[in-house]
């Protein structure tokens, strides 16, 4: 499910996507293959280049690293059900401040229109390999 939407996300191996899974403070799948989310706090062992950009500008978050979605379950309030819980899941932690990143480069409208519904708004932004993708980076704040 990760790797068919890459584009938005990106292409993982089985181990790198297992070691992710085992390093969240938050991993959450809706079963069979519909969606899932993985979210890590500022101290876990993550070494993501967007979760560090984070971690050099915030104390304390939860940084959301993926939500996917499968193509044949979109538009069936799964993202929204992913969310709801990780909001309850970061009171419980003691999170007030959520963050992600969503591509401009290649464009993903889908993703822009769902974080700014939820309340997102943008911090900053960011281009890398080599100006082939670039992001916007969000912030959730209660």
């Amino acid at each position: 499910m990760n790797d068919a939407s890459a584009r938005e996300t990106s292409l993982l191996s089985r181990e790198r996507f297992d070691r992710m899974i085992g390093s969240a403070s938050v991993a959450t799948f809706i079963e069979p293959a519909k969606a899932l989310l993985l979210a890590f706090e500022q101290t876990d062992n993550y070494d993501g280049i967007h979760f560090k950009w984070f971690q050099s500008r915030y104390d304390r978050f939860l940084y959301v690293d993926r939500v996917v979605v499968s193509e044949e379950h979109r538009s069936h309030g799964y993202g929204r059900m992913l969310y709801a819980d990780l909001f309850t899941r970061a009171e419980k932690l003691g999170h007030n401040c959520i963050v992600c990143e969503v591509n401009m480069q290649p464009s993903n409208p889908g993703s822009d229109r769902f974080h700014s519904a939820q309340g997102f708004r943008e911090v900053g932004r960011a281009t890398i390999d080599s100006g082939a993708k670039a992001v916007r980076y969000l912030l959730w704040h209660r």
